[in-house]
């Protein structure tokens, strides 16, 4: 019997297992007296002890504790902001584009592409012989119907003296009278035909109506160019007044008023360009997503037209609202959660979001105010993850601390060392 609980004693991870079967196996084997019985299980139970003196191995489930960084959830104001892609255009009455009157060949162009150009500038001359001969035509014509005016005015004075002294009659003196209307009209329209020819003819030549640059220039001295839109000679446009013609979703343009705050991103180390709405679409195409909302700078930019910009535009602000870093929203499919801190575990919450700007959302359900939500560190957290948290910045702090021995003192620059006490 006691060779048998020695022998079990070496497996000290299932001593009481074997024990408890070999204690069975006695109660039924030994035929002897009570306390031979009672004696042997007192030997089993301290060979038991024995073995259980040192603690068995078990296995322990270990939880990685994640380091986060939290944040209390405020309450404030927060603007909505509307982002939309735009091109600088000349802003109304900016912008020339020179196009032949008639079908013509162009004499002179005085202005290279990029030259500047003052008001009342000669831009380009063109060759037009049809208007020169139609306003030479009408001329002509006026001369004629102020003869014919000239003549009949000196009638009806010749008739009026002869019918005063009796000799000629009423009839003859009210047919002059009418002479005399019907040249003055002639003459009239004589007159506004040539008027329109030459201005038709003032047409060869233009100059410009404001101060500007030459923007582009289409064609040379000697070509022939068509009276169409679709073949200019020139482009002048004013570089001090340029506009950004926005295209915003259609969803979108109830949320704009006109005089709102507005920007143009430019690069990371510049800051945005001020502007504000000028005016936004009274009406939209049917079938299109988006329209064009006109943003006007409040000082001259230095954006070449045709620039394509990213633009901001302020839309309704919301006060009193709890807010969160914007960092701390974990976008999951349709879903959107905030992990807050709760002692030392993570807990995961659904929320609705309002709007939100570049640093805080809007949170309208979900989140109280005061409430710890990890800003860092919670990406693929799951809920209830252990974490420990810190406050941003604490790294840096925690690394200065650990370059500095614990209980170090720094000697004072000031202070001599002691003096030691000579030996005897």
């Amino acid at each position: 019997m006691i060779f048998f609980i020695l022998s079990i004693l070496p497996d000290k991870a299932k001593a009481l297992c074997h024990l408890r079967a070999a204690s069975a196996r006695w109660h039924k084997a030994s035929a002897g007296p009570r306390w031979h019985r009672a004696s042997a299980l007192s030997l089993m139970l301290c060979a038991a002890a024995a073995g259980c003196s040192k603690p068995a191995t078990e296995e322990v489930e270990t939880e990685t504790i994640v380091p986060v960084t939290t944040e209390a959830a405020t309450t404030g104001t927060v603007q909505a902001v509307i982002h939309a892609t735009g091109d600088v255009n000349p802003s109304a009455g900016a912008e020339l584009i020179v196009v032949a009157p008639e079908p013509a060949r162009i004499l002179e162009i005085t202005k290279a592409e990029g030259d500047p150009v003052r008001r009342g500038d000669v831009l380009v001359r063109f060759e037009i012989p049809t208007l020169g001969a139609e306003a030479q035509s009408k001329g002509a014509e006026v001369t004629a119907a102020d003869e014919r005016l000239r003549l009949a005015r000196e009638n009806q004075t010749r008739l009026q003296d002869l019918f005063t002294r009796g000799v000629a009659a009423r009839k003859e003196v009210e047919d002059a009278t009418k002479d005399v209307a019907d040249a003055q009209a002639a003459l009239s329209q004589a007159q506004a035909g040539r008027n329109s020819a030459q201005q038709l003819a003032a047409r060869t030549t233009v100059t410009a109506t404001f101060n500007g640059v030459i923007a582009k220039r289409m064609h040379n001295p000697g070509d022939l160019v068509e009276a169409a839109a679709s073949d200019p000679v020139l482009r002048v446009i004013d570089p001090a007044r340029l506009q950004v013609d926005a295209s915003v979703p259609i969803a979108d343009l109830s949320r704009i008023k006109v005089g709102s705050s507005a920007r143009v991103l430019t690069a990371d180390d510049q800051p945005p360009i001020p502007m504000k709405v000028a005016s936004r679409p009274a009406a939209v195409e049917p079938g299109t997503a988006a329209a064009p909302v006109r943003l006007s700078f409040l000082s001259v930019p230095n954006l070449a037209v045709g620039t394509p910009v990213q633009t901001e535009i302020d839309a309704e602000e919301h006060t009193g609202v709890i807010l969160v870093p914007v960092d701390a929203l974990v976008h999951e499919g349709d879903e959107t959660a905030v992990f807050v801190a709760v002692g030392k575990k993570a807990q995961r919450r659904v929320v609705v979001v309002g709007i939100t700007d570049k640093e805080h959302a809007e949170i309208k359900s979900g989140i109280k105010v005061g409430e710890q939500v990890i800003t860092h560190g919670q990406a693929g957290l799951p809920d209830g993850a252990a974490i420990t948290t810190e406050k941003p910045g604490a790294d840096e702090k925690s690394e200065k601390a650990a370059g500095e021995k614990p209980g170090a003192e720094k000697p004072d620059a000031d202070e001599k060392p002691a003096a030691e006490t000579p030996k005897k």
